[in-house]
């Protein structure tokens, strides 16, 4: 079996979501957009697929796809190491890049073997619990613009079933300076809505100072918040051991700082977090995060999974309740987060009213996609 195209294309859409000048998402007026879509073909006509993720389309076929032709796609191993070590002087070739090769490779994969991912990395549990990830606050009437705001959505999304829930509260350039006490504010409202029984976490501003993200977190930890993550620059990973050593509140980390698994071992050493953070796009896709699964399993940690990606879930799948939930957003009051995507038919993350994630058990990666829609507005 041997892999003989590589095809990567944009496909239009009208999208409802805009981003603002340090990309974040909110919602906005319709407008054209278009989504990044991998085909990986083999010889006997198997394909595999990837879509969004903010992939490099250009990186794919002039970088990737030449070198795939003639693999052997069971050989996902060999050619990540191989485009891994490409990074270093392709500065284009992004880990979200790396990570729509990975998940076209394993979509083939199980697609031949006539299993789910999750089950070809080994399996554990075929539900997971969710948690109601809140888009980035916003000055939108009706939309995340005060503390109150958060809470009468908080006390929505536990109606919907969600038994935890995490914040993004509001960052530059929604608001001139970042506001650890209005973020306090968000949280204090949040909890009083839900009651004591909700997990929650935040995710704040991504640049605070030790004394700022302090702040914060010891006040966190009074409304017995489950976890903080990203509070300071992550490349200060001094500043990230002085704040776990200084404050009760369980510190998440890292997730945006490079380096793949390797990085996240010298955080372990340097007890810069008490909880591991990693996901298929930020890190290279689910061979790279398998890796720091079984890193953090090896030191007796736990690691939670970055974005509502269908790679996550499946890792999810295939990890113990060291990896406690699913992403699931990112929501806010003014949009359907139960409406597929147009190239989809049916979300790949339905949520039961127990508040539970089903992983997708189709052979490969279970890509519902609407083809007909795929291949009429494919540019």
């Amino acid at each position: 079996m041997k892999i003989v195209k590589v095809e990567a294309k944009n496909i239009r859409y009208q999208s409802v979501m805009v981003r603002d000048g340090e990309g974040h998402s909110h919602p906005g007026k319709p407008h054209d957009a278009k989504v990044g879509f991998l085909t990986i073909t083999c010889d006997d006509g198997t394909e595999g697929h990837a879509v969004g993720g903010n992939m490099m389309v250009d990186v794919l076929n002039r970088v990737v796809g030449p070198a795939l032709i003639g693999e052997d796609p069971f050989m996902h191993e060999r050619i990540w190491q191989r485009m891994r070590t490409w990074q270093r002087l392709h500065s284009d070739f992004t880990d979200r890049t790396l990570c729509a090769m990975d998940l076209a490779l394993w979509d083939i994969c199980g697609k031949k073997c006539g299993q789910p991912v999750y089950k070809l990395l080994g399996g554990y549990r075929d539900k997971v619990p969710a948690y109601g990830s809140i888009m980035v606050g916003d000055d939108i009437k009706g939309g995340l613009d005060t503390p109150e705001a958060y809470a009468d959505f908080a006390k929505k999304l536990v109606g919907m079933g969600y038994k935890a829930i995490k914040l993004h509260t509001w960052m530059p350039p929604i608001i001139p300076e970042p506001d650890p006490k209005m973020d306090v504010r968000a949280c204090q409202a949040v909890r009083e809505a839900v009651g004591p029984d909700i997990e929650l976490m935040l995710d704040p501003y991504h640049d605070y100072t030790r004394q700022q993200a302090l702040y914060i977190a010891d006040a966190l930890a009074e409304l017995d918040f489950l976890w903080m993550e990203e509070p300071m620059d992550e490349h200060s990973m001094s500043s990230y051991v002085w704040l776990t050593s200084n404050t009760p509140l369980q510190i998440c980390g890292p997730e945006t700082m490079e380096g793949k698994n390797r990085m996240r071992a010298e955080w372990i050493k340097a007890d810069a977090a008490d909880i591991g953070r990693a996901g298929t796009e930020v890190t290279g896709g689910i061979t790279s995060v398998i890796k720091s699964v079984h890193l953090y399993e090896s030191f007796g940690m736990s690691l939670e999974l970055h974005g509502n990606t269908i790679g996550n879930l499946h890792v999810l799948g295939a990890m113990g309740i060291d990896g406690k939930y699913y992403e699931r957003g990112l929501l806010h009051p003014m949009l359907d987060y139960e409406t597929p995507k147009p190239w989809f038919k049916t979300i790949y993350d339905p949520m039961d009213s127990d508040g539970n994630v089903k992983i997708p058990d189709q052979p490969g990666l279970g890509w519902d996609f609407d083809f007909d829609y795929i291949n009429s507005n494919l540019c």
